[in-house]
């Protein structure tokens, strides 16, 4: 089957955080390139018994960046009662959930600006630990990475599309 969504992974090797930075954008990008042009019937359908969708991802993807990004890294409030998970509320429209995690997204890369130093610390500890800038952009990369991948699974099986 060919890709016809592939696209070559970020050439940037100009220093520690432009590098991670690239490669934390090209995980975003990805998902949100899964999301695009499917009808909301689509976005919302879970294929797995998990009853994950490509909304339901984008949705936690968007509550993770403000948790590691906002809250832990710069010292934001953080409201647990207010999560949604992957479960998208079915009066919540999929175009505000694209447009939340383009705002998460907009907010988290301030925040990684702010903090400017792969070495710089969390503002709020986990567990006792105020891990640095360089860990949460290799945990956000990772975590963003791999529901690109379950989304890539899914967009297959709603319509064919392939590729990263």
């Amino acid at each position: 089957m060919a890709e016809t969504q592939r696209e070559p992974v970020p050439r940037v090797d100009s220093g520690e955080l432009d590098t991670a930075l690239a490669f934390l954008s090209f995980a975003r990008h990805c998902v949100l390139k899964k999301a695009g042009g499917l009808p909301d019937e689509h976005l919302r359908r879970a294929l797995v018994g998990s009853g994950t969708s490509i909304l339901g991802l984008v949705q936690h993807l968007a509550e993770a960046e403000r948790y590691w990004f906002g809250h832990h890294l710069a010292g934001a409030a953080w409201d647990a009662d207010g999560e949604h998970g992957m479960t998208v509320p079915a009066g919540r429209a999929a175009a505000d959930v694209l447009r939340d995690y383009r705002a998460a997204i907009e907010e988290s890369d301030r925040a990684i600006r702010a903090a400017g130093d792969p070495e710089a610390r969390f503002a709020v500890p986990v567990d006792g630990n105020r891990h640095t800038l360089r860990w949460v952009i290799a945990h956000m990369t990772s975590e963003t990475a791999r529901h690109a991948g379950h989304a890539d699974i899914l967009r297959e099986q709603l319509d064919g599309t392939t590729g990263r």
